[in-house]
């Protein structure tokens, strides 16, 4: 009989891909997806105490940076350029270790890497591009307001000029590495115009305070902020000047939400597996649980899941490489994905028993993340009506 007190090792990756999904994958793309395993080698081992704790591990998330991994679809001088399967399969390994530090990395690649490549001038671009890309300088996206989250679009935090200054009053709230000492882009309704406006602004500006969201329960180890705005003023070669629209923001949203769709395919990647190795490892009524006729049911569901979850993501990658990909398309990507990666991981926690909810067993972390996955970049609801006007040609917004 095994040691009673022996531990589950459920964080080997198995690379279930029943389909082959990822059999066009070159080289270079390999590489990238190499790299990533290899940070999640170094996040595994710990994610777990900091996570407990609430401890942001900000040298894990320097690391993606390190390892030039935040480049998606880029051209950053001195980096390489991900492919879009390459950036997805990135997002998908890091995810498999921890939603946190996947968090983390799409803020600071996804949103404020790809914002400044997208908006800034040339000389915002040779300050900020390389030290953001690199992981030496966080940044933060400050977009999401208290009572603004899916309606983003009716942000009230005001920019009013003032010579060559502007001026910035709000409250922003859920701004990965907001607190993180470097720097935040601003997002802002300007007084004279009612136009929007987004700003790079300092984390050490006068009037600008901010401070970790405490008292989560999932997304535990990534500090995500509320922001003050208390006449906070900047120049204007702080801001962004090729912003001249709401539609710039969702261009910067767009490839966010496909990563998210990505990072529900990792978490469902490990959960399968956890279950499946445990299904072989753990015994009961005489015989592994693998061999019940019922646990095999639910490793076929949940394999039916996980590969659907996996060909809409090359699908997507595809389109994207392409050039071809609908706004559209990256919202179905994500709202199959997260719902799918919500119902592989309540069986994957169910089967486990009372060792899924352990954090040892790393389970119950993944279960948990995949719920503000499955709200942020777009809610379920909001997703289905971009969906729903697609495909009648009627807004249900209001």
């Amino acid at each position: 009989m095994s040691d009673p007190w022996e531990p589950y090792r459920l964080e080997t990756a198995l690379d279930i891909d029943y389909l082959q999904a990822f059999s066009m994958l070159t080289q270079k793309d390999r590489e990238h997806w190499l790299r990533a395993r290899s940070l999640t080698a170094e996040i595994l081992p710990v994610i777990n105490e900091h996570w407990e704790n609430a401890r942001y591990p900000v040298d894990l998330v320097r690391r993606v940076g390190e390892l030039d991994l935040l480049t998606d679809g880029l051209t950053i001088p001195g980096h390489e350029v991900l492919s879009p399967l390459a950036a997805g399969l990135v997002a998908m390994e890091i995810s498999r270790a921890d939603g946190s530090i996947a968090a983390a990395a799409a803020v600071q690649g996804g949103l404020v890497l790809r914002t400044l490549s997208l908006f800034a001038s040339q000389e915002q671009r040779d300050k900020y591009l390389q030290p953001v890309a690199s992981g030496q300088l966080l940044g933060g996206f400050a977009l999401t307001e208290p009572h603004h989250g899916s309606d983003s679009v009716s942000l009230e935090t005001s920019a009013q000029k003032d010579g060559q200054s502007w001026i910035l009053n709000g409250n922003k709230k859920w701004i990965g590495n907001g607190a993180a000492g470097g720097i935040t882009l601003v997002w802002a309704r300007d007084v004279a115009d009612c136009g929007i406006k987004a700003f790079i602004v300092d984390q050490q500006t006068p009037g600008y305070e901010a401070s970790p969201v405490r008292g989560k329960g999932v997304l535990r180890a990534i500090e995500q902020a509320e922001i003050r705005l208390n006449n906070v003023r900047v120049p204007e070669s702080a801001r962004l000047p090729h912003v001249n629209s709401f539609k710039d923001v969702s261009r910067a949203l767009i490839a966010t939400r496909i990563n998210v769709g990505w990072s529900a395919l990792g978490h469902a990647q490990f959960l399968f597996e956890a279950a499946l190795t445990y299904a072989k490892t753990r015994e009961q009524f005489g015989k592994p649980l693998g061999a019940h006729q019922m646990v095999q049911e639910r490793l076929a569901q949940m394999l039916a899941e996980l590969t659907n979850m996996q060909l809409q993501c090359v699908a997507v990658a595809s389109q994207q490489a392409a050039g071809a990909l609908k706004d559209t398309q990256a919202s179905l990507l994500k709202y199959h994905n997260t719902r799918a990666a919500r119902r592989i991981a309540s069986t994957s926690r169910d089967m486990l028993g009372g060792n899924g909810i352990l954090l040892e067993n790393h389970v119950i972390r993944h279960v948990g993340d995949i719920e503000a996955l499955h709200t942020y970049e777009g809610t379920e609801s909001i997703q289905a009506l971009i969906l729903g006007r697609d495909l009648t040609g009627f807004s249900a917004f209001s």
